[in-house]
């Protein structure tokens, strides 16, 4: 994960803009809330949960990074998946990660 992406991921936490964990997650994507969903590489199981959910949503997907590169971003413990929930920091990131 490159370091502006991480930067990005943190400074969304700080301004409360992200869900993160599996409870967390899944009860923002029922209510169709967010804007972006960031996966662990090291997250299979992750991934085949949320993959087909996220497509169904039309939600863009980004598998970058570890859980503990992700979990460090945040200022937690290492996490499988965040979902960004403002269109600003969405759009940064999907920028950022080329």
């Amino acid at each position: 994960m490159n370091t502006r992406i991480q930067s990005l991921i943190g400074i969304a936490r700080r301004a409360s803009k992200i869900a993160t964990g599996d409870a967390q997650v899944e009860a923002m994507m029922k209510k169709r809330k967010g804007f972006l969903l960031v996966i662990a590489e090291d997250a299979q199981g992750a991934q085949k949960k949320y993959d087909q959910w996220a497509s169904d949503l039309k939600l863009p997907v980004l598998i970058t990074g570890t859980k503990l590169e992700i979990g460090h971003a945040i200022g937690l413990s290492p996490r499988s998946a965040v979902l960004i929930l403002d269109q600003g920091f969405a759009k940064a990131i999907l920028l950022a990660r080329s």
